[in-house]
């Protein structure tokens, strides 16, 4: 099948850039809230801090795959936690569900332009 637009697949390695960032950013927010609260468990705060390394590494582009495998793992634990208080498909939900998507887009392309581990 033709292309509508050939033209922009030439900037095919932009979205995973875009994707990585954005993520990045909400797990390093994440981690910025749950240390700004204060009140956080150990446990929250080790996972809050796996976060924000896996933040800072899809931010920059730095073991990519690996920092989206820990995304991954860190979004089925909240979608586990939100699905078993029987919350499915709510707001909560979808927004995981999403993060969770662009995720595994991640470890599945690569990290796209401008990163450190730019497959040659």
């Amino acid at each position: 099948m033709l292309s509508v637009f050939p033209s922009l697949l030439s900037w095919s390695q932009i979205s995973p850039l875009i994707i990585r960032v954005t993520l990045g950013i909400i797990f390093i927010f994440w981690t910025y809230r749950t240390w700004k609260k204060g009140s956080a468990t150990s446990t929250q705060k080790i996972a809050s801090i796996l976060e924000g390394m896996a933040g800072i590494l899809l931010i920059i582009g730095l073991w990519t795959q690996v920092a989206a495998l820990v995304a991954i793992v860190d979004l089925i634990v909240r979608l586990i936690e939100r699905t078993s208080k029987k919350a499915f498909l709510t707001d909560g939900v979808n927004y995981y569900f999403i993060l969770l998507v662009m995720a595994i887009s991640i470890l599945l392309t690569g990290a796209g332009f401008l990163a450190f581990d730019y497959p040659l």
